[in-house]
């Protein structure tokens, strides 16, 4: 039986003074990882180099020109830079920025032409990263429009998946955000990308409310007995399992959440503060419903321990083979809806 070809996993370096370069290197010098895949880092050669010097990291490279000349087996560099820019470990400056984005623009073309087949984002600061072509508040935005499909962020482990109504607004703008059209074209991604890229057959999903015990029957707040209790009575009389909505004070406390597949959360800290508190370090940001795979660590540039070798990768680790396996499920989901007797699954023996 022909053995299939490595995944290609695309990876666009992050904040060069946060610990992005550190936890990349930190998960392929463990040689193991290139039996799953084929790393291919955005940067350039000489920073690679500097990075893995001032870390202590002992890993050999593979510099190439453009993507499609990575080799299987190696740790590739793609030199999208040749110049040398300056690396101040926990600063926040505007290089370090204009170098992400730089990094990340390289990557996300080399995804859409199908250079690489799944992105893997390194932290970015949403700060330094403003510029006249790039004005957008996080990888999410841009990534939605750069490719197909109405994007999601959700952020999953094998037992916690949480998902957002509204990502990086204010949270005073959240109420007004939030309409029946965005509650329903969100429940539809969750949905999908449930049965397809977690290949769950029936997925049962639940709402959390807008407001402090869904507004206690209007007391504190209209939005949820007006707008989230008849779009979910709507959408379920569809077909579609979706419960709510739910007290989100009680909810993760009481592992409600264990009845479920997925959580929809109403704006980004009520999904993402129980989140963390309950998988920081494995969780993963996916940026689900679009038509190529991006995954990201749970964290940000952690400034206060970048460049001193303390960074944890395992949670970039966990989203390269979250990335890998969304990937086969793809595939998996497209050869069983030709083929429904055909039956495969990627072994994550190594985790």
């Amino acid at each position: 039986m022909e053995e299939r070809q490595k995944i290609k996993v695309g990876i666009s370096i992050g904040d060069l003074n946060g610990i992005g370069c550190e936890v990349v290197l930190k998960t392929f010098e463990d040689s193991r990882m290139l039996d799953f895949c084929t790393p291919i880092i955005f940067a350039s050669n000489k920073t690679i180099s500097y990075q893995k010097s001032e870390l202590g990291l002992e890993i050999n490279y593979n510099g190439i020109q453009e993507a499609s000349k990575a080799l299987e087996g190696k740790i590739n560099v793609v030199n999208v830079w040749r110049e040398i820019p300056a690396i101040n470990f926990g600063e926040a400056t505007k290089e370090g920025g204009d170098y992400a984005i730089k990094s990340l623009k390289a990557a996300v073309t080399a995804l859409k032409n199908g250079e690489v087949d799944v992105l893997v984002t390194a932290p970015i600061n949403k700060n330094n990263i403003q510029a006249e072509d790039f004005k957008f508040p996080g990888h999410t935005d841009y990534l939605a429009q750069e490719l197909e499909g109405e994007s999601l962020m959700f952020m999953v482990t094998d037992e916690l998946k949480v998902g957002l109504l509204t990502d990086h607004i204010a949270v005073k703008d959240v109420a007004q955000a939030i309409t029946p059209e965005l509650i329903k074209s969100k429940v539809a991604t969750i949905e999908k990308s449930l049965k397809i890229d977690f290949g769950i057959s029936k997925p049962k999903i639940a709402l959390l409310g807008i407001n402090p015990h869904s507004g206690d029957n209007g007391i504190i707040g209209q939005e949820d007995d007006a707008i989230l209790k008849p779009v979910i009575k709507e959408i379920s009389e569809s077909g579609t399992l979706v419960y709510g909505p739910y007290s989100a004070d009680s909810f993760f406390g009481s592992d409600g959440f264990k009845k479920f597949d997925a959580i929809l959360a109403a704006y980004h800290d009520q999904g993402l503060i129980p989140f963390k508190t309950l998988s920081f370090g494995k969780g993963v940001n996916y940026t689900a419903g679009l038509n190529k795979v991006r995954t990201s660590p749970d964290h940000g540039t952690a400034y206060e321990i970048a460049g001193k070798g303390k960074a944890d990768h395992s949670s970039f680790k966990e989203a390269v083979f979250t990335a890998i396996e969304i990937f086969r499920n793809r595939e998996e989901f497209t050869e069983l809806t030709a083929n429904p007797l055909k039956k495969s699954r990627l072994k994550r023996e190594f985790r």
